[in-house]
């Protein structure tokens, strides 16, 4: 699946540690942050968003330069590269450390790493949690803000880095695009932690690997008409 120097479109799902397993002072602290009753009962649910309080369960990535390749990793067990991923992925199970480490080791020489609102969120939420792991990570995804390489953020790109003052989805651009939505079997990011807690972590990782292709898609769309406009080469 790995390819030196290729494009590799990468995305992740995350949940939350239960709210019991913190310590009574970071709850305290997480409820102090808040500005409403409401947003403090919301709190335990969205642990999965911050990676202090959550953890990596699913990446979903695929190479979209020479192949379309894909692979997935997944919570679980079993340490090596099988068939049997959705989509024809290939599928990689072990713990948050043991598929983070697989997933650096995989995009170590890659080229160019695509997301969608990947420098705020998919990112540093790696590469924080591997370092809690004790984990290197082999790659910047939250490098220089106003550049396409070696990390390109299809949400920064399409808000002009921040010029546009409106922010829309993955699924908005997928239709306005004419892709299939990522979203069409139902489940989207707010549904994951109650998805994991009723074990159906096999419905998210078809939906990582959807939102894996549909980025892909709305990639091959920017690459050749916004894309060129951000790179150094452009005048």
């Amino acid at each position: 699946m790995a390819k030196q120097g290729d494009t590799y479109v990468v995305d992740i799902e995350t949940v939350g540690v239960p709210w019991d397993a913190l310590d009574a002072k970071t709850r305290d602290d997480l409820r102090a942050r808040q500005g409403s009753d409401a947003e403090r009962e919301a709190v335990p649910r969205r642990l999965g968003l911050a990676p202090g309080t959550g953890r990596v369960i699913v990446i979903g990535m695929q190479n979209v330069t020479s192949s379309n390749t894909g692979g997935v990793l997944v919570e679980g067990e079993g340490g090596v590269w099988e068939d049997g991923g959705p989509m024809g992925f290939k599928r990689f199970a072990g713990d948050e450390r043991s598929i983070l480490a697989e997933f650096w080791k995989r995009i170590e020489h890659a080229g160019r790493i695509v997301t969608f609102n990947g420098r705020m969120f998919d990112g540093p939420f790696l590469m924080i949690r591997s370092a809690i792991l004790g984990l290197t990570p082999t790659r910047n995804l939250a490098g220089y803000r106003y550049s396409v390489d070696p990390h390109c953020d299809l949400a920064d790109v399409l808000k002009f880095h921040g010029a546009v003052r409106e922010s829309f989805s993955l699924e908005y651009w997928c239709r306005r695009f004419g892709i299939t939505s990522p979203k069409a079997e139902g489940l989207d990011g707010s549904r994951v932690q109650e998805y994991y807690e009723s074990g159906r972590l096999h419905e998210i990782v078809d939906y990582c690997v959807r939102d894996v292709v549909a980025t892909g898609a709305l990639y091959a769309s920017l690459r050749e008409t916004l894309i060129p406009l951000f790179e150094k080469r452009a005048r």
